[in-house]
Order: C-alpha cells, then structure tokens, then sequence
C-alpha cells in the first residue's frame, strides 16, 4: 500500500522523510496539487455503491483505495499552474481532490477539516487553556479603547499577527514584535490584532508531537539578547537546539491537546520563564522540524515516515509502477 505526500516540490522537510521511506520499501507517490491538470490527473468512478479512484503522478498511477496514509505536509493551491487557472478551477480541482480521498480509508497526517480548524489562532488559545497549558494573558480585537486598557493592565505586551504567515508569493513571515509603551492603538480599528503579555523567556522550547511520540527541543536566551528581539526565527543566535525532557504533567496536557484537536502532527512553540514554566505560544500543524533535526540528532523525520508506513486496510495492488523509489 502506498504513501502519499501532497506538497510543493521544494519542500525539503518532505524529502528527509521520504528518504526513510524509501529505506524501508514503502511505496510513495509524492506530487504538488498545484499541478492539476497539467502534471497530475485524477479520476473517480461511483457505480453501483462502489467506489474506485485514481491519481496520476510523473507516469505513475495509484489507487486511492490503495492508500496507506495521507500526509498534507505543504500542498499548493489545486491547479494554480494550470494552462488558465481561475479561482473556478482552483475550487473545482480542491473539491474533486480532497473530497475524493476523503472517501478513503487512509490515515491522515492531518485530516483536511482538523488542519483547517487547528490553524485558527483563538482556537489555539482556547483549546490550551482547556487542556491545561500556561497561556500568557492575550486579547484579539478591533476596539482601540480594548487594546489601551489590556495595556494598561499588562505594559509589557508584544504583537503578532492572527493568522500567521503574509498571504503574498512566496509568503512572507511576519515576526512577533514588542510594543512600546506609548503606543498609539487607533489603528487597531482598522483589523485585528493580537496583543499578549510578553514573556520574559530563558529559552523557547520547540516541542514536535509525532503520533503519540514527543520530542521536545530547546534553545537557551543568550546573557546578550536584544531585549527587543523576541521571534526566535528572527533573532541571531550561536546557541543550538538541544534535546530536552517534556514535564510529564505538561505532556498529559499536550496529549490532550492533540487528541482534541484530531492532529497526528503538530510543531508547538513555547517560551520558558525563568521558574522554569512553558508558556504555549502556538501550534503549527504542519510546522518545519529539519533544523530541530539538524541541531538536536533527534529522529523526527523517521518518526513521521514510521507512522505513515503504519499498515493501512488491506486491498488490492496500488500502484501500477515497478519502481517505487520517489526522489
């Protein structure tokens, strides 16, 4: 049975697990759903209550009642470099897509309509603050005068955008930044904003849950930080990532988290206080774990290809191809 990968052709995150996969026998069949129609074609037939789909890939053509697991690591959107694409198609080639391998049997790593849900950041806050994570104080609003007086109760606040990455090609990352004091919050008017109280961190801690698997990286604040530097991804550092232990009441938390939020994968970004305390930040479902990987030797890439390569339902022959290397 086979693995498909659903993501953009230089996704080297993905390349790092196929390589296990291939290690391993286990057939994949990896393509961009930016390629509808012209590099990949599908088809679904419903006859008699019985349903058979396939998709076609580089000359290869698998089943979708084949598939051992899904895995939506990074897909672009369906038949952007079609001949003409139109946000028509675009919607068209989605629906007939997903709402095919919906009708699978394949596990998921994520399920579209838990990915979808798990992006939103309020979610986010609500559903860690349901499974007992430390959540820093944080409003999301269009009222100035909301915006002045959570300031005034917490003075020490940083912004960050609700949904993450700048939608423009290719996005761009819009960094968490401090707030200075004498902020003027008229424009808040203008579209939410997410305000929350600053942590005043010794490390952020990189924490990558694989299934039921969990490993927990962290990197220390340097004595010399920026005090206004407060996005990792931004800040310059010599420290490494290094392997470190989940607290085991934390880590109840975290299962609860992922088992409610239906992920099989989720990168989740903390801050550690100087007690020692892991503030969430975020969960990303579909988040990068190559330069953990790099730094710490931890096997997060085997970790995701062994859960793929789980054994899916029993049926017939897949893939009408005899190499199943995928490069």
């Amino acid at each position: 049975m086979t693995v498909l990968i659903l993501t953009c052709e230089e996704d080297v995150t993905a390349d790092m697990v196929i390589v296990h996969l291939n290690a391993t026998g286990i057939p994949v069949v990896r393509f961009d759903p930016a390629d509808l129609t012209g590099g990949v074609a599908l088809s679904g037939e419903y006859v008699h209550g019985a349903f058979r789909g396939h998709l076609s890939s580089a000359g290869r053509l698998v089943s979708i009642g084949g598939l051992r697991s899904v895995w939506v690591r990074r897909p672009g959107i369906p038949a952007a470099r079609a001949a003409e694409p139109s946000a028509w198609l675009t919607e068209e080639a989605s629906q007939a897509l997903y709402g095919m391998l919906r009708g699978c049997d394949a596990r998921w790593m994520n399920h579209p309509d838990a990915a979808r849900r798990a992006r939103h950041k309020p979610y986010q806050l609500r559903l860690a603050q349901r499974c007992g994570l430390p959540v820093p104080a944080t409003v999301i609003t269009t009222f100035p005068q909301a915006a002045r007086e959570f300031a005034d109760r917490y003075p020490d606040l940083v912004v960050k955008p609700v949904s993450g990455a700048h939608p423009q090609d290719p996005p761009r990352a819009v960094p968490t930044s401090r707030v200075a004091p004498d902020t003027d919050f008229s424009a808040v008017a203008f579209g939410p904003t997410l305000l929350q109280r600053r942590v005043a961190k010794r490390a952020d801690i990189r924490l990558t849950v694989v299934g039921e698997r969990m490993l927990a990286a962290r990197k220390a604040v340097a004595d010399d930080a920026d005090p206004e530097e407060v996005d990792v991804r931004f800040t310059p550092s010599a420290s490494l990532w290094r392997a470190t232990d989940v607290p085991p009441r934390l880590a109840t938390a975290i299962q609860a988290y992922v088992r409610d939020a239906e992920l099989a994968y989720g990168a989740f970004d903390f801050a550690e206080d100087a007690d020692g305390t892991w503030w969430f930040l975020e969960c990303n479902q579909s988040g990068q774990f190559g330069f953990v990987e790099v730094d710490t030797g931890q096997p997060i890439a085997l970790s995701v290809a062994e859960w793929l390569a789980r054994p899916g339902p029993e049926r017939g022959a897949d893939v009408k191809d005899a190499d199943t290397t995928v490069r």
